[in-house]
């Protein structure tokens, strides 16, 4: 039986976090951090089956580089406490087998979130659960800013599930 969890959150700079640290997290990779001048390296972590950026049409291909990506939205917030992504994770029913489960993750994402002008940076991961059977879900981190031919631009009036709503800076 399908167990369902959806959360979203807001990685923040008064958090203590990094996008590109949440990034590299997330895909399990290593990925140089230019603002705090390291490499965050998570690529020993397991479980992580499949990772892609989803881009808005008329977003730059650059930020099909999850590096590039994460240190530009780094580097278009100055404040200490800066808002810098947001990230939903939820299930993917256990029924259904990683490609199933890869194209439903993708489906959603495209439909909730690039098509309305985000970048997304969708990883899904296939660990097991307590119980043994395995505990499928995806994480996204989305830009907070909007996108468009040369690059982030303003926070601004956003929609997210038929809501608008405005980022805060």
């Amino acid at each position: 039986m399908a167990i369902y969890h959806f959360s979203a959150k807001v990685i923040s700079r008064a958090n203590g976090s990094s996008a590109v640290a949440s990034a590299a997290y997330r895909a399990a990779e290593r990925l140089h951090d230019d603002r705090l001048g390291r490499d965050h390296d998570f690529s020993n972590k397991a479980g992580v089956i499949h990772s892609e950026i989803m881009l808005p049409e008329g977003a730059p291909e650059r930020l099909n580089d999850r590096t590039i990506l994460w240190n530009e939205v780094e580097v278009g917030e100055k404040r200490k406490d800066a808002q810098l992504a947001r990230e939903v994770e939820f299930s993917i029913p256990r029924e259904m087998n990683q490609r199933q489960g890869i194209q439903l993750a993708r489906d959603f994402v495209e439909r909730q979130f690039v098509k309305r002008g985000m970048i997304a940076d969708m990883n899904v991961h296939w660990d097991m659960g307590k119980d043994g059977g395995p505990k499928p879900h995806a994480h996204v981190m989305l830009s907070m800013r909007e996108v468009g031919p040369e690059g982030f631009g303003q926070k601004g009036l956003c929609t997210l599930f038929g809501h608008r709503f405005t980022v805060a800076a």
